[in-house]
């Protein structure tokens, strides 16, 4: 793993000793944690006779309807991944413009303040079930430069997002390319001495930044909730900042 500069988290949900080598200017703060639309439009043969002026009348205007309706959804298709990404069932979506990411999150979670996150969604009800977005200056170009996913994901995991009160368990970590960035994703158990959170997290290096995106759920409920959660970290892109879409 190359050398990097000491990361100290400060302003935190629980205070956490040491330094994570990353390569970050500052904190990291974290928490516990297109589709296109199909259009088919089916032509049926019709008998090479003259037909009455009437049908001819109806043919073409149904024919200018389909044509409409055809370019209507290659607008859709064509729109933004943010839009598509809405019209994902039981999802919302969320695109800052401003720091450049995107990622979705279940419908029915609100929005938490927290200092020192950048983003937070939190069920009300079962409050380990959230996600939330950090970012933090890097000299790095490429996640890559921080060293392999294991690697990466098991100091995150001890220095960041639990505390050494728990024991934690890295799981899976691997690595995806997505329009030619690079993605750490990674699965990770944290045992606390009254709850047990299971949990994904998708880190990235771009705009000079950090990202790392977290969401988990209590042990007990992560066979319901998996599928959801797997939804969101794989949602996660970042892309130029100031830009109108991801």
């Amino acid at each position: 793993m190359a050398s990097v500069q000491s990361l100290t988290a400060t302003q935190m949900i629980f205070p956490l000793p040491g330094s994570l080598q990353l390569g970050l200017s500052h904190a990291c703060l974290l928490p516990f944690c297109k589709r296109r639309v199909p259009f088919l439009v089916k032509a049926c043969s019709t008998p090479q006779t003259m037909a009455p002026p009437r049908q001819d009348a109806a043919t073409r205007r149904q024919t200018l309807v389909l044509g409409a309706l055809a370019a209507s959804f290659s607008l859709i298709n064509a729109a933004s991944p943010s839009l598509a990404a809405e019209a994902l069932k039981g999802f919302q979506a969320v695109s800052d413009k401003n720091d450049g990411y995107s990622f979705l999150y279940p419908f029915g979670w609100q929005e938490v303040v927290i200092r020192g996150q950048d983003k937070v969604f939190k069920d009300v009800i079962e409050p380990l079930e959230s996600v939330s977005v950090t970012m933090a200056p890097t000299s790095k170009q490429d996640i890559r430069d921080l060293g392999s996913p294991p690697e990466v994901a098991e100091a995150l995991i001890k220095k960041v997002l639990a505390p050494p009160s728990q024991t934690t368990k890295l799981v899976e970590a691997k690595e995806n390319t997505v329009d030619g960035k690079s993605y750490y994703t990674f699965e990770f158990v944290a045992q606390a001495p009254n709850y047990t959170r299971h949990a994904l997290g998708s880190i990235t290096i771009g705009n000079g930044k950090f990202y790392t995106l977290t969401t988990g759920a209590n042990e007990r409920r992560w066979a319901k909730m998996k599928d959801k959660l797997h939804t969101v970290v794989d949602s996660f892109k970042i892309f130029n900042e100031q830009s109108a879409y991801p």
